[in-house]
């Protein structure tokens, strides 16, 4: 049996504000667009090898680290700076998180990056705190001296994706008063326009 790792929230923040530069550089997206310089791919199945995962990744799993287009191109730095971040020497020592990365790195921060700046994940407190806690959540680990039920509630609160969508809702919320109000005003003004009228 693996004993898993307990990792303070600390350790992990402190090494995404850490991250070197060359983790936010632009991503490869191949020989004829000669655009960008850092091959997400080798990234990451470089730290898939350190976290125990000796699969070598296909062409399609390849060809999903490279970007097809702009908008790709921030998940994939995304993509980057969360492989930094599971570099840590306790996941590394634990040998056993390949796949859970894996599929974190595939499928958990593609709505993360469609609202955030890559780069918020390095500079701002509480984005590094996010991604730290996502990615501890995706492994089911807890945080040094935390519960469960604290660790999710926590993340709960720093949720980009669930802030994002209560912000949109309120402004459609917002929108839909604001018209409901223009048209009463206007049966008023109208209302009152016949009176007028009629006298």
């Amino acid at each position: 049996m693996i004993d898993l790792p307990v990792i303070p929230i600390e350790r992990l923040t402190r090494r995404l504000a850490e991250c070197p530069q060359e983790f936010l550089a632009e991503p490869w997206s191949g020989p004829k667009d000669g655009d960008g310089l850092v091959r997400v791919a080798a990234v990451v199945s470089d730290l898939l090898t350190d976290l125990g995962l000796n699969d070598r990744l296909n062409p399609s799993e390849i060809k999903t680290w490279r970007p097809g287009e702009r908008t790709e191109r921030n998940r994939l730095r995304l993509v980057l700076v969360a492989c930094w971040l599971c570099h840590d020497d306790d996941l590394v020592r634990a040998g056993c998180f390949g796949k859970a990365v894996k599929a974190w790195l595939h499928n958990g921060l593609a709505p993360l990056a469609g609202r955030v700046s890559a780069e918020l994940f390095v500079t701002d407190p509480d984005r590094r705190e996010e991604l730290a806690r996502l990615l501890l959540q995706a492994l089911d680990l807890v945080p040094q001296g935390e519960t469960p039920a604290q660790a999710a509630d926590r993340l709960k609160s720093l949720d980009s994706v669930e802030r994002d969508q209560v912000i949109r809702e309120t402004r459609s919320q917002l929108e839909r008063a604001r018209k409901l109000r223009a048209a009463m005003e206007s049966k008023r003004a109208q209302a009152a326009a016949a009176r007028c009228t009629s006298e």
